[in-house]
């Protein structure tokens, strides 16, 4: 096992420059214990784990045990380094470097019935990765993030999907007219979210393929791909509320799509 008190070695480096964006390679960083026990558990590809030499916890010392059973280098810092490591705050005491593969917008849209989650200008990375978080646990069969959306592969991002990203197949930085051209080739229907005049939720058919948009922060949807969306959704609400976070929207519509392909029966 290796051991680092420098915070001007060259693996720390990589650390920090992996907190400031995704390297080309398909690099991510990983912070804290319960990403590492994600990514383990679902076979990602793993570089390096670092961790601080001050660690006392059982459960992050048995995570570090197995990862270098698993082949992947472990590497013991001091408190000092592993705090220029981290992109927190206040880090856990855990750093990891993982690889991992963005899928295609054909393999997002290959497994039917279809159930796809599309970010468009979502420019907040923890709501991109709490919305993937929501789409995996209402049984979305995808998600599509536009270029102009967050990376839900940046380290923030993946820290709110809580291991999530890992297993939705997620096709990242799309064009709008990719997203138009690959959903009228596998035959699903483009759903467009908007606050106020679209089908209510409670009566919408969520049953059949679907893609369905989701917009930024505040703007919410251009109304050029609304135009383009065959259905409008919209969730009721109390007219004093204008609207919703992306996450909280995509986890109230996405779960009325879960019921009712489990059988549940439409108002």
């Amino acid at each position: 096992m290796d051991r680092i008190s420098s915070r001007q070695n060259a693996i720390v480096r990589r650390f920090r420059e992996l907190a400031q964006a995704k390297h080309p390679d398909g690099e991510v960083l990983l912070d804290g214990a319960h990403l590492l026990d994600e990514a383990l558990s679902a076979g990602l590809a793993l570089d390096t784990v670092a961790f601080a030499d001050s660690i006392a916890d059982p459960e992050s010392l048995r995570l570090v045990e197995r990862a270098a059973k698993a082949g992947v280098r472990t590497i013991a810092v001091t408190s000092p380094v592993l705090t220029a490591m981290s992109p927190v705050r206040n880090p856990s005491g855990i750093v990891a470097i993982a690889r991992v593969k963005p899928a295609s917008i054909d393999r997002v849209l290959g497994t039917g019935p279809q159930l796809v989650m599309v970010l468009h200008e979502a420019q907040d990375p923890g709501n991109v990765g709490a919305a993937l978080r929501a789409a995996e646990a209402c049984g979305a069969t995808g998600a599509i993030t536009t270029a102009r959306t967050a990376d839900p592969f940046a380290w923030k991002a993946l820290r709110g999907a809580m291991g999530s990203a890992f297993r939705l197949p997620i096709a990242a930085g799309a064009s709008l007219q990719e997203i138009y051209q690959a959903v009228t080739k596998a035959g699903v229907s483009l759903a467009a979210t908007v606050p106020r005049g679209g089908t209510s939720l409670p009566s919408a058919d969520l049953r059949k393929p679907i893609a369905i948009l989701f917009g930024g922060e505040g703007a919410g949807l251009p109304d050029e791909v609304i135009q383009r969306a065959d259905v409008r959704l919209t969730i009721p609400m109390r007219h004093d509320v204008e609207s919703l976070n992306v996450a909280v929207s995509a986890a109230i519509i996405l779960y009325e799509a879960a019921r009712q392909r489990a059988g549940g029966a439409r108002p």
